[in-house]
């Protein structure tokens, strides 16, 4: 039934609230959750996102990186952003790409046994 989908769709990105508006009357916070909940409809296998968090204020990106998580655990959610704040909070697996070539595909965990924090080892990498 479509309507138990979007339902459940606007309650996991949290658009309850502003969901009888229009899109240009939203935040950008709100913004980036249209565009989430608009990923997220059709239940794709892999889900790619860029940059998600975004312009979004603190507690709004403490809710979308539980809904990434969450999404994670059933399907492949490619995570592509420049925070590397929001890697370390919501990857398993980092890959770390220099001049479109690969320099690092490991878990975070392994990454980060090698010495320093992912911001460290990212510099390490594309110097």
């Amino acid at each position: 039934d479509y309507k138990k989908q979007i339902d459940a769709v606007i309650d996991l990105t949290g658009l309850q609230v502003e969901q009888k508006k229009k899109i240009g009357q939203l935040s950008k916070g709100y913004k980036q959750r249209v565009g989430l909940a608009a990923a997220l409809i059709h239940h794709p296998e892999v889900l790619i996102l860029d940059e998600p968090t975004s312009g979004l204020d603190p507690n709004q990106i403490i809710e979308i990186r539980n809904v990434i998580k969450v999404q994670g655990k059933d399907k492949t959610v490619l995570f592509s952003s420049h925070i590397l704040q929001e890697v370390e909070a919501v990857c398993d697996r980092v890959i770390i790409i220099n001049k479109g070539v690969i320099v690092a595909d490991d878990s975070l965990e392994n990454l980060k046994s090698k010495g320093g924090n992912l911001e460290e080892i990212f510099r390490s990498l594309t110097n």
